[in-house]
């Protein structure tokens, strides 16, 4: 199992706070951390990030011994992606449908590429031309309301490798590990009630996350028993 905490602009603009989200997102058993490059990155916005921020983020990641991986979302962000090592890259659904050429440019960097789908309508998958991808089922509906969800019934015989996941609660992201979704993407927050940005609201708080780890790794283990 693997398991991304979606930090993304939870840091609300202030880079510092990113240090304590990537710590408890560790404390609270997360594989992954995970930013968003290129996305309200202008500066005066709330995802602007220098050079010198990527590198202190990434440099907290590895003090607190959690793998560091950003979302690209445009080709600028791939270029300044160069100035950290990452061993995986997240490309997010819009980007997919938007700007396909930028997607190929990731995957030809040969490293393992997790793409979401939540806004992909055709009936194949894309880029199967590649072996480093990886792909995580998406409703693309910030929350995603429970009535509005339609997971799959079973994610190894679909091709799906996971779910990325946009409701409120940790329930939804159970309910894919039972049904073998093996990576699991959830947003993460200190505060649920921070209204910054709209993240905050479906994020899961250290205490929800660590439940979801925890409960989420013995389903998949009893499931992999044969349970």
């Amino acid at each position: 199992m693997i398991f991304i905490a979606e930090i993304g602009m939870n840091h609300n603009g202030n880079i510092d706070l990113c240090g304590e989200l990537i710590k408890q997102a560790k404390l609270s058993g997360a594989d992954i951390v995970k930013f968003q490059l290129g996305w309200r990155a202008q500066k005066g916005e709330i995802n602007y990030i220098q050079e010198d921020d990527l590198k202190k983020m990434k440099a907290w990641a590895d003090y607190y011994e959690i793998e560091f991986m950003c979302s690209i979302i445009t080709e600028e962000a791939l270029a300044f992606s160069d100035c950290v090592e990452m061993r995986r890259y997240k490309v997010a659904s819009r980007t997919v449908v938007d700007n396909p050429n930028l997607v190929k440019q990731i995957l030809n960097k040969g490293k393992e590429t997790f793409l979401s789908l939540g806004m992909w309508n055709e009936d194949y998958f894309p880029f199967t031309e590649y072996k480093n991808v990886r792909y995580l089922w998406c409703r693309s509906d910030y929350p995603t309301l429970p009535w509005k969800l339609s997971l799959p019934k079973n994610f190894k015989e679909t091709g799906y490798d996971g779910y990325s996941d946009h409701t409120i609660g940790i329930e939804t992201c159970l309910i894919a590990i039972s049904r073998g979704a093996e990576v699991i993407e959830k947003h993460f927050t200190l505060d649920k009630s921070d209204t910054s940005i709209r993240d905050h609201a479906l994020s899961a708080t250290p205490s929800e996350f660590k439940d979801l780890v925890n409960l989420g790794r013995n389903i998949n283990r009893n499931l992999n028993l044969g349970v």
